[in-house]
């Protein structure tokens, strides 16, 4: 199993409106290396929901329901599905995240601009310890 973040800016697609679906496609993403990491998902994989944006902060888990298919907005890229798996206690935000040395390496951290990015088992693991 591996583990991955999704960002999503609330106002444009929340954690409330991907609840309220229950499962929905992740598309849209138009960047190489973000779309690199949406074919290298596997069924089962856990995934971090994160709000970008004003808020900046993990809510929720996510789980993939359906590994990478042709994007239904443009066939040249992909798509994953995703089923919600459960909210964060409380959200993990940016700042706990860069305040923790522990998570100095975290990819957002690194290369924040990415909508689609892997997270490391220890990482995953803190930050829900971090949520609950």
């Amino acid at each position: 199993m591996k583990y991955w973040m999704v960002k999503s800016e609330p106002g444009s697609y929340s954690w409330d409106d991907f609840v309220a679906k229950k499962e929905d496609v992740w598309d849209g993403v138009r960047n190489y290396q973000a779309r690199n990491f949406l074919r290298e998902m596997q069924l089962g994989d856990l995934v971090y929901f994160y709000h970008s944006g004003k808020e900046k902060a993990i809510v929720g888990i996510a789980k993939v329901s359906q590994e990478q298919f042709p994007d239904p907005t443009d066939e040249a890229w992909v798509a994953i599905k995703l089923k919600v798996k459960s909210q964060l206690k409380r959200p993990v935000s940016l700042a706990a995240i860069k305040a923790e040395d522990r998570l100095s390496d975290l990819p957002m951290l690194k290369q924040s601009r990415l909508s689609v990015l892997p997270v490391g088992k220890e990482e995953f693991d803190l930050l829900l310890k971090m949520g609950s």
